[in-house]
């Protein structure tokens, strides 16, 4: 079916292009009426921005050939991403390149001086995001009261994202009287919501109904051990081939991970992240489409939206959060009515997630081992004698001339070799990766290996057979199940699964590897171990052999300084000279919390004393059972006697209670309180070397008196007396 007359302009630019027919999408959208809201439902890579754009052109041109001259933008296009805009708006530059319309992007993480500048030039259609193109209305460079349309790409995806706040902003900002066309790959609740809100008389479009989710792409769910994943990635990549490949990661780390690890094998590769510029991003892209690069290792960032021709393979090397990101994901391939292939790599850990997700999207996937090495030669061996370069006649007179000299010196089977090893010589070594039979047999049973119903595995291997090892690592290396579990998984290319019994012992650590992973296991520890790491088969532990905990107590030739001491090295408290040690508080002598004190002499535990005797028998500071029962007078009525051990040692209290009328003990609190003045501390040092007069000052500073008002003698950085204000500020009598 040929393509609607929409304007002749845009005619002429799709026939330019080589589109002949036009996408459901397309075909819906040109046959609404002309002027009316449009509410679109349609699958990614469906052809809706050649959709939108067809349909903007009567509102925008009319009857009109060209555009008018540049003014404020008659058009506004929103995105929810930066790649997502710059691809939307290099898809209108070509469609409307003969009606002169000037077309600017705004997103984030270009220059926004330059984008002001453009729009202050004029323009005909904005395409942009929307934080940023909200930030040049709220600076008044971008003027929207001349808006005819607007376009929201994608809608869904915004709202997911936390725009919405920035898209009713915008959208109030348009004029009322404006056409919306609502763009979405689902017709959620919070998106009919939103067109009700700014939509008049709506015309809804569904080119999904009665249609199967991605019907040009293939799923294929791959069972992988969880320490394989990266192994996988290669295989799938070698075994498919295509042209150009995503792959899936949750975060910028695994990216960047995966990136640097397919290169090092020889994979044309770029990564593609949140953390990355906007210009690097554009140039992997970039790299992508023009086909410098086969693969591109991403995170979600480039989930929506994105039009990567030839990109036949989308791999999950993770899986996805849910149901949205992995038809969102796989979305990138089959479009436009090109084939595609989306390939989970599951753990045993997450088929039960990967089954629910499948289930609830409608996707029948096919399960499957990895491909093998010896699948991925034979494909090898397939595709090279089907290369076009072997099969087309060479016209080329020289490069036959060169043929035959070669003929001349070589048997045309020696030739042959050589350009078969040439031709392996550029492609990735696939890799040796293991087939969890495990899976396969929980699928297709349905149980585990206890009998139970769709139950993932999540316990260690236990009975059937198993074979012993020991690895160098004991209790003396602080051995760990914690951290041993995981490095015999990594040493031995196993899962927790594969390991049964762990024994620790003093000098090693004895394990259990299920029979049926034993050539694996052996493969893999006999290609190298790390430093000062050794593990060889062993025989089961005897009955004599117990193992070592790591509570048991040490030989005491273990400990770095010899013998050990004795775990309680102090003897009881009732025969030390400690505080004695109640049973239980009821045991507690009746009073104060503390009504023990120690007594000065050295052995009364010899005498058969009590080491600790109540304070009112000692004479020292009385334990008052409440406030309520303290004399009403100073806060501290007691002061210590400046003989205080020899007080103590003639059997008197080294306390005496003072009234306000005593004189302070001669040394104490030389400091009297003197009128307040004003900028000065209101405290002065005695002159005299005599005792302090009653009533005085109760502030217990210390330190040497140095003239005037600074009793303290501060100085300042430079070594110099510090006059400019006091170093402490005085506080009232208390």
């Amino acid at each position: 079916m040929p393509f609607p007359a929409s304007h002749p302009a845009l005619d002429r630019a799709l026939s330019d292009r080589g589109y002949a027919e036009p996408t459901p999408v397309q075909s819906a959208v040109l046959e609404a009426e002309q002027g009316r809201d449009l509410l679109v439902s349609a699958q990614t890579g469906s052809g809706k921005t050649v959709a939108f754009g067809l349909a903007l052109a009567p509102t925008l041109l009319g009857e009109a050939e060209k555009f008018a001259e540049f003014g404020a933008p008659v058009a506004l296009v929103i995105a929810p991403t930066r790649e997502l805009a710059l691809q939307v708006s290099t898809e209108l530059q070509w469609l409307y390149a003969q009606t002169g319309a000037r077309i600017v992007s705004c997103v984030g993480g270009m220059d926004p001086k330059v984008e002001r500048q453009a729009l202050n030039r004029g323009c005909h259609i904005v395409v942009g995001t929307p934080g940023r193109l909200r930030d040049h209305v709220e600076r008044g460079s971008l003027d929207l009261s001349t808006l005819q349309a607007v376009v929201l790409d994608e809608a869904d995806e915004m709202l997911d994202m936390g725009f919405q706040e920035d898209l009713t902003f915008i959208l109030d900002a348009a004029p009322a009287e404006r056409r919306t066309l609502m763009f979405s790959a689902t017709l959620a609740r919070d998106i009919v919501q939103l067109a009700k809100t700014y939509q008049q008389d709506a015309l809804r479009i569904d080119t999904v109904v009665g249609a199967g989710s991605h019907a040009d792409i293939e799923y294929k769910a791959i069972r992988v051990a969880p320490n394989e994943v990266e192994l996988a990635v290669v295989n799938v990549l070698r075994y498919f081939e295509a042209p150009g490949a995503l792959v899936f990661a949750n975060t910028r780390e695994r990216v960047k991970h995966l990136t640097s690890s397919l290169r090092e094998r020889g994979f044309s590769v770029v990564g593609l992240s949140g953390e990355l510029t906007q210009s690097q991003r554009s140039e992997a892209l970039q790299a992508l489409r023009d086909g410098h690069a086969r693969v591109c290792v991403a995170t979600d960032v480039a989930a929506r939206g994105l039009d990567l021709p030839d990109l036949g393979l989308v791999i999950h090397a993770e899986i996805p959060v849910n149901k949205a990101g992995l038809l969102h994901r796989s979305g990138r391939t089959g479009r436009a009515g090109k084939k595609g292939v989306s390939v989970l790599l599951v753990s045993y850990t997450r088929r039960r997630k990967v089954e629910l997700m499948l289930q609830s999207a409608s996707i029948k996937a096919e399960w499957s081992g990895p491909p093998s090495a010896e699948m991925i030669l034979a494909n090898d061996h397939v595709r090279m004698l089907a290369d076009p370069v072997l099969i087309a006649p060479v016209e080329d007179e020289a490069v036959l001339a060169l043929g035959k000299q070669l003929l001349e010196k070589s048997s045309p089977e020696q030739i042959a070799a050589a350009l078969i090893r040439l031709y392996q010589q550029k492609l990735p070594a696939p890799e040796d990766v293991y087939d969890d039979d495990r899976m396969k047999r929980q699928q297709e049973t349905g149980k585990n290996d206890k009998g139970q119903l769709d139950v993932p595995y999540t316990d260690f291997a236990r009975g059937g057979d198993m074979t012993w090892y020991r690895i160098n690592i004991g209790r003396d290396k602080n051995a760990d199940p914690k951290w041993l579990m995981p490095t015999i998984c990594r040493l031995g290319h196993v899962t927790k699964r594969d390991i049964g019994s762990i024994k620790i012992f003093e000098r090693e650590t004895k394990f259990e590897i299920t029979h049926e992973m034993k050539a694996k296991f052996e493969a893999a520890i006999a290609l190298g171990l790390e430093d000062g790491v050794k593990i060889d088969p062993a025989v089961k532990p005897g009955p004599s052999e117990k193992p070592v905990s790591r509570w048991d107590k040490k030989p005491a030739g273990d400990h770095p300084t010899g013998d050990r001491p004795e775990r309680k090295p102090w003897a009881k408290r009732e025969e030390g000279g400690d505080k004695p040690a109640w049973k239980s508080r009821e045991d507690r002598p009746e009073g104060a919390k503390k009504p023990w004190v120690k007594r000065d002499d050295a052995a009364p535990a010899a005498e058969g004393k009590k080491p600790w005797v109540k304070r009112e028998e000692t004479g020292d500071k009385p334990a008052w059972k409440s406030r309520e029962e303290r004399p009403q007078a100073d806060k501290k009525p007691w002061v210590k006697r400046d003989d205080a051990a020899a007080a103590a040692a003639e059997g008197k209290k080294p306390w005496v209670k003072r009234t306000p009328n005593d004189p302070t003990p001669e040394g104490k609190k030389p400091w009297v309180k003197k009128p307040p003045v004003e900028g000065k501390t209101p405290w002065t040092p005695r002159s005299d070397a005599a005792p302090a007069p009653a009533g005085a000052g109760d502030k217990p500073w210390k330190g040497k008196p140095k003239g005037g008002d600074r009793p303290w003698g501060a100085k300042d950085a430079r070594g110099k007396p510090a006059t400019a204000r006091p170093p402490y500020k005085a506080k009232g009598p208390r």
